[in-house]
């Protein structure tokens, strides 16, 4: 397999964002923090965190209240060591109520290919669950499920 570290190319960028996507997709936030370097920088919406540790907080918390979430990563751009993406996900709080996230994320890696840098943009839209587009079983999503692209998101 091809090492996912900088220099990208295109394709090494799209099994990146794949990676990431599959990985976020298990919900478990230390495996999830592996990804990232032990001192990677984030801004989430309204939160800034650093580190592995804060991390794993962050994404326990986001998951504890984030239900039943699946998410899709496409790539957007990249340069040698960045990549930008757009994603949407979704998932359903502790009353039911079903949302789907868009948004954007910047991404910097250091040159073992860990993310050092996170900047996420993340807009909330509640939707019921006939709207829901995102029906894998929990983990990766299937490799013939549609794109964002083809399902016009």
């Amino acid at each position: 397999m091809t090492p996912l570290i900088p220099p990208f190319t295109r394709e090494v960028a799209l099994l990146k964002v794949r990676a990431a996507e599959d990985g976020w997709n298990t919900r478990d936030p230390q495996r999830v923090s592996l990804a990232y370097t032990p001192d990677s920088r984030w801004r989430n919406r309204h939160e800034f965190v650093t580190g592995r540790d804060q991390i794993v907080a962050f994404l326990t918390r986001k998951w504890a209240r984030e239900l039943d979430y699946r998410l899709i990563k496409e790539l957007w751009a990249f340069d040698t060591h960045r990549i930008a993406v757009r994603f949407a996900y979704e998932c359903h709080d502790a009353n039911g109520q079903w949302f789907r996230s868009y948004g954007n994320e910047n991404w910097e890696f250091d040159a073992n290919g860990l993310m050092a840098v996170r900047h996420a943009s993340i807009n909330d839209l509640p939707i019921s669950p006939a709207d829901r587009l995102f029906h894998w079983p929990q983990g990766r999503r299937p490799d013939d499920h549609p794109s964002l692209t083809d399902l016009g998101l």
